[in-house]
């Protein structure tokens, strides 16, 4: 640790927790995830790592569930534990990405582990593996040491459930080294990290069913039928009774509501209770296991499904810099959506979201701890007392592979479907860098390459311009831009923005809200879970 010198100069003091983001982030590769060079990027490895980390009996006796999927597999991840801690387990959860800190991957108990043990089972994990590293047996890449980490907590921790979400993929993902799961679930599927799992669903789904274990029983949704096709292929062949299950009936959670947004939620909830029930059921605890489609939900499952919290999935977040002297002026809708299906889900959920806060004096903010809990803030119908108009902005980006393509006209027409048109598009580069991890070692602004920002934006406009009747209708949402529009802005028109960084267009944004007071702001942040975790890193300090 760098301590101040004798001449009274200091440099910067690194703690300990930024000292283990540090050897962390020495374990990402500069490679990227498309390369098939070495198909699997040698899984036995992973064998190896268990047997050095005396890890292999301990997961041989885990009680786990194993999610696979495209679109909602966290979601899915979360519901289950939340309603098996509410039937009284104590459980671990493994998702990813983080948004905020890397501790948002490891849950106990519903609950962000804590930093004394995450350093403790960090440092234990690293200091082995680096020990024993060769040029045979390398040191781990970055998400298979966060999953073997995962392994670690929740073998000391005696976890009666683990639920591991699946990175990427399935069949060569980290987690995969799980030879007897409890029970397997797949959530729905499309197409997304085609550059590595394939072109075709079909291709996609066989991937995703590299988790199917012989005998093991196995649940999905209703997907389409190419997809489908080739998970009850892959199940036969494995002796897997693979079941789908229904998506909820509303009418079971007693007038309650689910805690996650947006209708596709009763989708994954229906999954979570597929593979709750299941679980309890191998594992004995029968008094739980009596679900009937007419009658409502055991009291615990309620619980669960209408107190779950899982950050950057349609949460709703109050700007705390404006909102300190106008409540409810800028508001941030952020949705990590990044495949063309679930971009025209978070399109429908903001479209609804916008119309329903409008006429609602309260609306539920998921609260920083991860506790489950809701907090209710008071929004008051400000459009209709004050007279406000609203305004919705986009503030995007997404990764290089994603094809924009794709994604913006599925968000432009969607929203556009339901009467919300965005004022303007605001194109960043994430904060977020992947080389590093942590928020200690952020690029300056002079350091960002802008070139693929440009490219979203012409996008957009090539989309407002061929849109019929398009431009007078984005028109009639025009207001009045600052002089600082062109200052902080990279490449600025009516419809679009490029931003050299995104607190300089969090700026903009609370600058135009200052001077138009008669309008209240609703800000969609999505394309990437990337951006969504620097903006709730920014909105919430």
């Amino acid at each position: 640790m760098a301590e101040g010198s004798n001449d009274g100069s200091s440099k910067p003091t690194v703690t300990p927790y930024e000292e283990a983001l540090d050897a962390l982030s020495s374990l990402i590769t500069k490679r990227t995830r498309a390369d098939k060079s070495n198909k699997g990027d040698r899984f036995d490895l992973l064998f190896d790592y268990l047997k050095i980390l005396e890890l292999e009996e301990a997961i041989s006796e885990m009680k786990i569930i194993h999610v696979a999927g495209t679109k909602g597999k966290g979601s899915t991840c979360t519901f289950t534990e939340s309603i098996l801690r509410n039937c009284g387990f104590h459980t671990g959860l493994f998702t990813s990405p983080h948004l905020i800190d890397v501790r948002e991957r490891f849950r106990l108990d519903g609950v962000d582990i804590c930093e004394e043990k995450f350093l403790a089972y960090f440092w234990w994990c690293y200091d082995r593996l680096k020990e024993k590293a060769t040029e045979d047996i390398p040191m781990p890449t970055y998400f298979r040491f966060l999953a073997l980490l995962a392994f670690k907590i929740f073998a000391a921790e005696q976890v009666d459930v683990a639920i591991l979400e699946v990175g990427l993929g399935g069949k060569f993902d980290a987690t995969n080294v799980v030879q007897k799961p409890i029970v397997c679930g797949i959530s729905s599927l499309g197409y997304d990290h085609m550059e590595i799992l394939g072109n075709t669903l079909a291709q996609i789904a066989g991937e995703k069913a590299g988790i199917y274990k012989d005998g093991i029983p196995a649940y999905t949704v209703p997907q389409p039928d190419e997809a489908m096709n080739v998970l009850v292929e892959k199940a036969s062949k494995l002796n897997v009774p693979l079941k789908v299950a229904e998506p909820l009936d509303a009418k079971l959670l007693n007038g309650l509501k689910l805690s996650l947004e947006g209708e596709h939620q009763y989708l994954n909830a229906g999954l979570a209770i597929a593979l709750s029930s299941t679980w309890l059921h191998r594992t004995g605890h029968h008094e739980f296991t009596n679900l009937k489609q007419a009658s409502p939900l055991p009291e615990q499952f309620i619980k669960g499904l209408t107190t779950a919290s899982l950050q950057g999935r349609a949460q709703k977040v109050p700007d705390q810099y404006i909102n300190a002297e106008s409540h409810g002026d800028l508001v941030f809708y952020l949705d990590g959506a990044h495949s063309p299906e679930s971009m025209e889900m978070c399109a429908r959920w903001f479209s609804f979201a916008i119309k329903e806060g409008s006429q609602k004096k309260a609306f539920n903010y998921p609260p920083q701890n991860n506790s489950g809990s809701t907090i209710e803030l008071e929004q008051g119908n400000t459009d209709d007392r004050y007279g406000k108009s609203s305004m919705q902005i986009l503030l995007f980006n997404c990764m290089s592979v994603r094809d924009p393509q794709l994604l913006l006209p599925c968000l432009m027409k969607t929203c556009a479907s339901h009467g919300v048109y965005f004022k303007k598009a605001l194109f960043v580069p994430n904060t977020s860098v992947y080389n590093k991890v942590g928020s200690h070692a952020l690029p300056t602004d002079s350091e960002v390459d802008l070139s693929w920002q440009l490219t979203l934006q012409r996008v957009w406009e090539n989309l407002i311009q061929s849109d019929k009747g398009g431009e007078a209708k984005y028109a009639d949402a025009a207001c009045e831009e600052g002089e600082e529009d062109t200052k902080m802005s990279g490449s600025t028109y009516e419809n679009s923005a490029v931003f050299p960084s995104l607190p300089l267009a969090i700026k903009w944004v609370r600058e135009s809200v200052k001077q138009n007071r008669s309008v209240r702001y609703q800000v969609l942040v999505t394309g990437s879970l990337h951006l969504v975790g620097d903006v709730l890193r920014l909105v919430k300090m």
